[in-house]
């Protein structure tokens, strides 16, 4: 594994993001949101539950906070490593989400 101004090697950060993002899919799966489509990203960012196909608020505020630990991981992880070595990681896990989560179809990740 590849370390870079830091003690933490690149897997650490991989595991930590593939961790959150799966809770996001399962969460986004609970509350019924294509996630993966078009400007829905931001509208959960902006607490819009508008997008949800069911009611469930726990997992629409949950959700919410799994998209924004997401985006502090990825910030931190990018002033550690850089942010090609980060686009790689977030290729790779976008890549496995796909798989396991086919219903969250469209863009990732959140801009």
């Amino acid at each position: 594994m590849t370390t870079q101004n830091t003690r933490f090697p690149i897997g650490w950060w991989t595991n930590d993001l593939d961790e959150v993002d799966r809770e996001i899919a399962r969460m986004a799966m609970l509350c019924g949101v294509h996630l993966l489509e078009p400007g829905v990203v931001r509208r959960v960012l902006e607490k819009d539950a508008s997008v949800c196909g069911a009611s469930n608020p726990l997992a629409f505020a949950k959700l919410h906070d799994f998209i924004m630990l997401h985006l502090a991981i990825r910030d931190k992880a990018a002033e550690a490593f850089g942010q090609p070595q980060i686009a790689q990681v977030e290729d790779y896990l976008v890549e496995r989400l796909r798989k396991t989560f086919p219903d969250l179809a469209g863009k990732w990740p959140p801009a």
